[in-house]
């Protein structure tokens, strides 16, 4: 048992980077976790970790030793939780990775009633622009928009954001709305990066690829909705972050007959086996993603 509790300690100083970090994470003295993994160099007979003053790295027998104990310590965790009736009822924290464009258009109002229906979970989310790494962090899952890159993790599909093109009333007033998609290459366009849009056509399925004019780019949606609505440009956005815009008349629908392709969101974990805290949380994104594509606009 020893041993088994040993590498439990080594993967979280893996997961960790550090000791200092995987022992404040483990609520152990730094010192005691040392000397654990001490111990379990010494039975295997090989180090696990190059130490320095300043940095601790897998050796390349600790990499291959990590791959073999992250699994089982995974699968006993969840043993455990079966066991013990946290399937049932999910407790424990979540730590997730979320980009802010996700994170602004769907989670600001769904989150609270998560935390109602399972109040034995906690959600530590980072809401950031950078994709953060499964295998070298310490995060249970994170959130993709676009197709994944990652061949080495497991994807989940949450759902997909409609996109479709919208200006401010005055806008369009003062500069003519465009009545077909070449139009938009004499018009101010609002992107999220310089490469051409791809529009089709509902009613024929026609395609136009446009290379989009404009002044203005960002990697934020939130940020485009806002110029948007001060009458700067057009903006590709989702239709369920503008739909109470579209309603209020702060903005308009330009060539409505007209879609951007829909972009696919995933959630990502390192292995199927995760623990019911996470398999709960994800299947709650999807039904309420589903939903809000069901619901009239």
């Amino acid at each position: 048992m020893d041993a088994l509790s040993n590498m439990h300690l080594f993967v979280e100083v893996a997961r960790a980077g550090g000791f200092r970090a995987a022992a404040e994470r483990l609520n152990m003295a730094n010192s005691t976790l040392s000397r654990r993994i001490a111990d379990l160099e010494r039975d295997i007979g090989l180090r696990l970790f190059n130490r320095s003053t300043r940095r601790v790295e897998l050796t390349e027998a600790g990499r291959l030793y990590f791959e073999r104990c992250r699994r089982i310590i995974d699968e006993a965790r969840l043993a455990h939780e079966e066991l013990t009736d946290i399937v049932n009822q999910p407790t424990g924290l979540i730590r997730a990775s979320v980009p802010v464009d996700f994170a602004l258009v769907y989670l600001s109002e769904i989150l609270a009633e998560f935390v109602r229906i399972y109040p034995g979970i906690r959600l530590d989310l980072d809401v950031t622009p950078r994709q953060s790494d499964l295998i070298a962090e310490p995060v249970d899952l994170t959130i993709r928009i676009g197709e994944p890159r990652e061949q080495n993790l497991i994807a989940r599909k949450l759902g997909a954001s409609e996109m479709a093109l919208y200006a401010a009333p005055e806008f369009l007033a003062a500069f003519g709305a465009p009545h077909a998609p070449r139009d938009l290459l004499n018009s101010n366009c609002l992107r999220i990066a310089e490469r051409p849009w791809k529009l089709v056509n509902r009613g024929t399925g026609e395609e136009a690829i446009v290379v989009a004019a404009g002044n203005f780019t960002a990697n934020n949606i939130g940020l485009l909705r806002r110029m948007a609505l001060q009458g700067i440009g057009i903006g590709a956005l989702p239709q369920e972050l503008v739909e109470d815009d579209v309603k209020a008349g702060r903005l308009s629908p330009v060539l409505s007959d007209w879609n951007l392709p829909t972009i696919p969101i995933h959630a990502l974990t390192e292995t199927k086996l995760v623990p019911a805290k996470v398999r709960v949380f994800i299947d709650f994104l999807i039904e309420k993603l589903r939903e809000k594509r069901r619901s009239p606009n």
